[in-house]
């Protein structure tokens, strides 16, 4: 298993504290965004050359991690 706080942080002086990856300014949420839209792991790994596949990994648990944590709450649209 990940361990998350080696790879996702929080810090209110990053991109307004929202979830990155450790030593960049690339959000959670971009990273889920363009998996969701369909590109490959390798399509971003080579778009953002600072990223490793253990990022991509960290970011897809992180998200698993809120929906065991929110699952149960209404989806908002």
């Amino acid at each position: 298993m990940i361990q998350l706080p080696d790879r996702i942080v929080k810090n209110p002086d990053i991109l307004f504290g929202r979830p990155s990856i450790r030593g960049t300014r690339i959000s959670v949420e971009l990273i889920l965004e363009l998996l969701g839209a369909g590109q490959t792991e390798a399509e971003i790994l080579d778009d953002y050359p600072g990223l490793t596949h253990e990022d991509v990994l960290a970011c897809i648990e992180y998200a698993a991690q809120l929906v065991q944590l929110h699952g149960n709450e209404p989806v908002h649209a």
